[in-house]
């Protein structure tokens, strides 16, 4: 499906038709761990999207179990179907960091 632009949108799609949402790290900017941000977007649509049964990681762990260091903090996201979250993880951790 395409790409809305807006997180609250996309994440509205997924819900209602499955599928991913991706925002995963850029090896182009490696002192950029993401673009969202933690406190304010990632948990709170990585909350619903476990509480409907989905998964919601950053390439490494749950979005829920990163400790913010910051109030701006941002992060990695791939959040959506289960199935769908643990192969796009799975192809993340076999692919070499830049």
């Amino acid at each position: 499906m395409r790409w809305i632009a807006s997180m609250v949108a996309d994440v509205h799609r997924i819900l209602t038709r499955g599928g991913i949402f991706m925002y995963p790290w850029d090896a182009r900017e490696p002192g950029k761990p993401g673009k969202l941000r933690l406190m304010y977007e990632a948990n709170p649509m990585s909350m619903l999207i476990e509480q409907a049964g989905g998964a919601a990681t950053n390439g490494t762990q749950r979005i829920l179990e990163v400790q913010p260091q910051g109030l701006h903090e941002r992060v990695s996201v791939i959040l959506g179907s289960k199935n769908e979250v643990e192969r796009v993880t799975a192809y993340h951790q076999e692919t070499p960091s830049a």
